[in-house]
């Protein structure tokens, strides 16, 4: 069983949407949705979650990475796969997923496209599919086995921004087999479309370079708000 895990913090309308699409995909492959909803939000998603293969997780932590490890600690399937509220995975997403931990990998992501056509963007998008300073991003949809997502301990609750790449680079750290399936999930354009193409990405590649440096992830939650007019949302 696959336990597609969508951390939820006032994403009402997203979270409608993305478990209607779920369920309508090729879905050969035993599944379950968990939302694992922020303490804070007083948005009744309850009613999304009427369905057999949907489970609401009411977490008692705030913060993106607590919310993915208590959807993760309810998990019943073998594998878990994390996905943001506004992405739409392909529609062969969980044969996909099977297929590659089939072939030896314990772990992998997508690529992905942006939902608006643009030169920028696409250029963008070609890179999620290569191996390099962005991968692990949470938009490419970290899939994993859940007994080496355990072993490793989880996401960092400490990690306040950027707790993917933190998750990241301890899998590599740790010499965990992972690939980049290369059929483009669907990423919201809105970070670009209320900043610019310029801002984002200079911002993006200053905010890898200094968590890669060591700087703390409290400051660095600082620093892309200021930087952005899309504050944070974990």
């Amino acid at each position: 069983m696959i336990s597609i895990i969508i951390p939820a913090h006032k994403e009402k309308s997203n979270l409608i949407q993305l478990v209607t699409y779920l369920g309508d995909m090729d879905n050969s492959g035993f599944y379950e949705i968990i939302i694992a909803q922020s303490p804070d939000c007083c948005e009744d998603i309850a009613k999304i979650a009427n369905g057999t293969s949907v489970r609401l997780v009411k977490c008692e932590k705030k913060g993106r990475a607590c919310q993915m490890n208590e959807g993760a600690e309810h998990a019943k399937g073998e594998i878990v796969a994390f996905l943001h509220a506004d992405v739409r995975p392909p529609k062969d997403f969980l044969s996909n997923i099977e297929s590659a931990l089939a072939t030896g990998f314990d772990a992998g992501f997508f690529s992905y496209k942006f939902d608006k056509d643009n030169f920028w963007l696409g250029i963008n998008a070609f890179f999620t599919a290569k191996d390099g300073l962005f991968t692990g991003g949470g938009d490419q949809c970290l899939f994993i086995r859940k007994s080496v997502f355990k072993k490793l301990g989880g996401f960092d609750a400490k990690q306040v921004l950027m707790e993917d790449f933190e998750f990241f680079k301890r899998m590599k750290k740790n010499k965990i087999p992972y690939t980049i399936i290369k059929n483009d999930l669907v990423v919201s354009a809105r970070k670009y479309e209320s900043n610019s193409y310029l801002r984002v990405n200079l911002s993006n590649l200053l905010l890898v370079i200094l968590f890669k440096l060591g700087y703390p992830s409290q400051k660095l939650r600082f620093l892309h708000d200021k930087l952005l007019r899309t504050p944070y949302n974990g």
